[in-house]
C-alpha cells in the first residue's frame, strides 16, 4: 500500500490568505470593531480587547482556519426562522 506525503506547497495553496495567525477576513472585522470601540468609549482598553479578541481567533483559527469564513457563511444565509424554538433548526432563506 503506498503512503501519501504532504506537501507544504499544497497546504499553502489550499489555506486561506492569513494575517497574524487569523484570517484576513476576521482581521478586518476585528480592525473594524475596535476602531468603532475606540471611538465610543475613547479609552485605550480598547487595544486591550483587540488583543483578547484576536487572541480568541488565533485559538479558533489553530483548530481549522476556515472556521470563522464558515462561521460568515452561516450567518449571513442562515436566518432564525420564527419557529426556532420548536425544530431547533435554521433554515436558508430563498
Amino acid at each position: 500500500m503506498a503512503s501519501l506525503n504532504a506537501s507544504p506547497v499544497f497546504r499553502a495553496l489550499t489555506q486561506p490568505q492569513m494575517f497574524a495567525g487569523v484570517t484576513y477576513s476576521f482581521f478586518i472585522i476585528n480592525l473594524v470593531v475596535t476602531t468603532e470601540l475606540f471611538l465610543i468609549t475613547r479609552s485605550a482598553w480598547s487595544l486591550l480587547a483587540a488583543l483578547i479578541v484576536h487572541g480568541v481567533g488565533y485559538l479558533a483559527c489553530l483548530q481549522d482556519p476556515r472556521i470563522i469564513d464558515l462561521w460568515l457563511t452561516k450567518v449571513s444565509r442562515c436566518a432564525r426562522i420564527r419557529n426556532f424554538s420548536f425544530w431547533r433548526c435554521n433554515s436558508y432563506m430563498p
